[in-house]
């Protein structure tokens, strides 16, 4: 980074105003120092975006900024967590003053709109990556948790699925007859919305949740595996946005089911609630500006089933995204 030292670089970037009591001491010093509220368990997530492999190398530092905290507070929201801190490690080639301008103001105002504080962080020298931990509050025994699905419960889905996977297919596709299908979808990939709000109300009514951020049936295995159950969802039922529909109209070349089922990136909520709960947690939803679809329940068998039209077993690819796969 020449010309530009660390500490300068953190002074002029990453230097906000203080807005949240709880934090005594933040970005400056050795150590963030935090008082905790009381009676409270404390939430800790931290993911890092690599560039090119979780986001395009064309992405927009904005949209970068922006992807990389909304990442984690979706693992906040499925725990039913209050988001508090944030510490951030960014590791560039240079420090381009135009690029950390725009990635500085859109983290600024990300962080501002769900109430969170940067406390702390490093930066480094290297290809592009940004790390972000995020720290958050719930009342003891309120966490939404993976192994707590029993048999018989409700599998819900909030939002749409697919439409990040599509996007990030339709970004070298320049000829679409619509336009508004690749903008919503790449929309969707680069600003997935985290669901902070309904998730901290849903735990009421549901103890069981996942963030689909590696596809609906990897992650939906994960609570099963976790709660020593099986389940079955219904390929019909899965929700499709308009920009998703329209898109198999023109295009043919895609493998749209295993988009909607193994896509990734979607960062929506995967939850599982006794069915005595359904209609509080769709009162809920509607509340709060939530898409929400009932998708399947649990059941005793071992394994994860998706079942067609015709009540059969679709064949499905359930690995989800593999960050070490070989392929």
């Amino acid at each position: 980074m020449t010309g530009v030292t660390e500490f300068s670089l953190i002074k002029q970037y990453f230097t906000f105003d203080s807005e949240r009591e709880d934090v005594i001491l933040g970005v400056g010093d050795d150590c963030a120092l935090l008082a905790p509220p009381a009676n409270k368990q404390l939430a800790v997530t931290v993911d890092t975006l690599v560039a090119g492999v979780h986001f395009p190398l064309n992405t927009s530092p904005a949209d970068i900024a922006y992807k990389s905290l909304a990442v984690s507070l979706s693992d906040l929201a499925a725990m039913a967590a209050e988001p508090a801190w944030a510490t951030l490690a960014l590791t560039m080639p240079d420090s381009d003053h135009d690029w950390l301008q725009e990635f500085s103001t859109s983290f600024k105002e990300s962080l501002k709109d769900y109430g969170v504080q940067l406390i702390g962080g490093d930066t480094t020298q290297g290809p592009l990556s940004i790390t972000v931990q995020l720290t958050g509050f719930i009342e003891a025994g309120k966490a939404m948790r993976r192994d707590t699905a029993r048999v018989g419960d409700r599998i819900y889905v909030t939002g749409h699925l697919g439409d990040a996977a599509l996007g990030l297919k339709l970004l070298n596709i320049h000829d679409l007859p619509d336009s508004t299908i690749k903008g919503a979808c790449v929309k969707k990939l680069n600003r997935p919305v985290p669901r902070v709000v309904f998730a901290q109300q849903a735990a009421d009514y549901c103890g069981c949740a996942i963030d689909i951020s590696d596809g609906l049936v990897a992650d939906l295995g994960h609570i099963l595996k976790a709660s020593g159950c099986g389940g079955r969802i219904y390929f019909s039922q899965l929700p499709v946005s308009k920009a998703f529909r329209k898109s198999q109209v023109y295009l043919n070349q895609f493998n749209y089911s295993q988009m909607l089922l193994a896509g990734g990136d979607d960062y929506e909520l995967c939850l599982v609630a006794s069915a005595h709960n359904e209609e509080a947690l769709f009162a809920l939803a509607e509340s709060t500006g939530v898409l929400l679809t009932h998708i399947g329940e649990i059941d005793a068998s071992t394994s994860l089933s998706v079942i067609n039209t015709a009540g059969e077993a679709i064949a499905v690819n359930t690995s989800g995204y593999e960050h070490f796969s070989d392929e």
